[in-house]
């Protein structure tokens, strides 16, 4: 009998969340994702630290002054990072767009082409790179931009149903809904209730927007993230995509229990009870501040990648 995880793979592109190149050879998934927290965690690992020397290298002679310098380095990390991921997965992978740029749409373009570059002097062509952009108005106006240049987005940091339906709208490639944050704070909310694969809000909150997009043919791809239970990822079996962590990739693979299909296109027409929203950035900014989850997780999200770009640019100053 197969595992969850195989089954899993027959209904969803599996994705890999995480900078540890080992743990994506040993789960063999389509894509992978990476962030500041995870770059950062894998800098630290000595099996990694030949590509900290090169991204070392390279900023030095890239720019003059230690501030420039950091920011070479870490440009040149997360798409060093990247390419050696890219040796391993037939497809996708997505690098993060400096957080600190979410409500800046110049400068989250130019960050963008900046990364995309880098990959082409890797030989790497922006078809099998998506950059990561929060799902700001200034994040999703970026990410028209790019789209139109042929730089594929993965809108990220996404909570909110008004977030999806302009993401969408405008075009962006793939969203990743993070389905555990959002779980995250309705525990602190509501302490006293049983949550459930079932009556999970941040599942919940997937299954809405996978319905909408398909209901009203969106093109932008749904990948649910940010996982707290393998529960969470089994109920969303049949999204587009689900990014996944090498702790939940090893309990989905020791599963041996049936799994069954949570979500298709098939069925989506009817379970949607939203009508089409045209949004613009007044109903945008309006729908988003009604939603307090999805304000306080996105500003919340924001400062964590700052944290943790921080941190490395810190320890990259460091060696410099």
């Amino acid at each position: 009998m197969s595992n969850a995880l195989e089954t899993l793979k027959t209904m969803t592109t599996v994705v890999a969340d995480t900078g540890d190149i080992q743990a994506i050879k040993q789960y063999t998934p389509t894509d992978a994702t990476t962030n500041p927290s995870l770059i950062y965690a894998a800098t630290r690992m000595p099996e990694y630290q030949y590509l900290v020397d090169d991204a070392l290298a390279y900023g030095r002679k890239a720019a003059s002054g230690k501030e420039a310098q950091v920011a070479k380095v870490i440009d040149k990390l997360f798409v060093s990072f990247g390419v050696e991921i890219l040796k391993i997965v037939p497809r996708f992978v997505s690098t993060e767009v400096d957080a600190r740029l979410s409500f800046d749409t110049e400068q989250t373009v130019a960050k963008a082409r900046e990364l995309i570059a880098l990959y082409a002097d890797a030989d790497i062509g922006k078809d099998r790179v998506l950059l990561k952009i929060a799902s700001t108005w200034e994040g999703v106006r970026a990410a028209k931009i790019l789209e139109k240049e042929g730089i594929r987005c993965n809108m990220t940091l996404l909570f909110g149903f008004c977030q999806a339906v302009a993401c969408a709208q405008e075009g962006a490639f793939l969203i990743s809904p993070f389905v555990g944050r959002i779980l995250d704070w309705y525990k602190r909310k509501e302490p006293e209730t049983v949550f459930t694969a079932e009556n999970d809000p941040g599942v919940k909150s997937v299954r809405r927007i996978y319905n909408y997009y398909k209901k009203y043919g969106y093109t932008t791809l749904v990948m649910g993230a940010s996982f707290r239970n393998a529960g969470e990822i089994k109920a969303l079996a049949g999204c587009d995509l689900l990014t996944i962590g090498p702790k939940f990739l090893e309990e989905l693979q020791n599963d041996r229990q049936a799994l069954a299909q949570g979500l298709s296109v098939h069925t989506a027409s009817e379970t949607c009870t939203d009508d089409e929203i045209e949004m613009d950035e007044k109903l945008f900014r309006w729908m988003l501040n009604e939603d307090a989850m999805a304000t306080e997780k996105l500003a919340e999200g924001i400062r964590s990648f700052t944290v943790d770009t921080i941190k490395l640019e810190k320890e990259i100053a460091a060696r410099l």
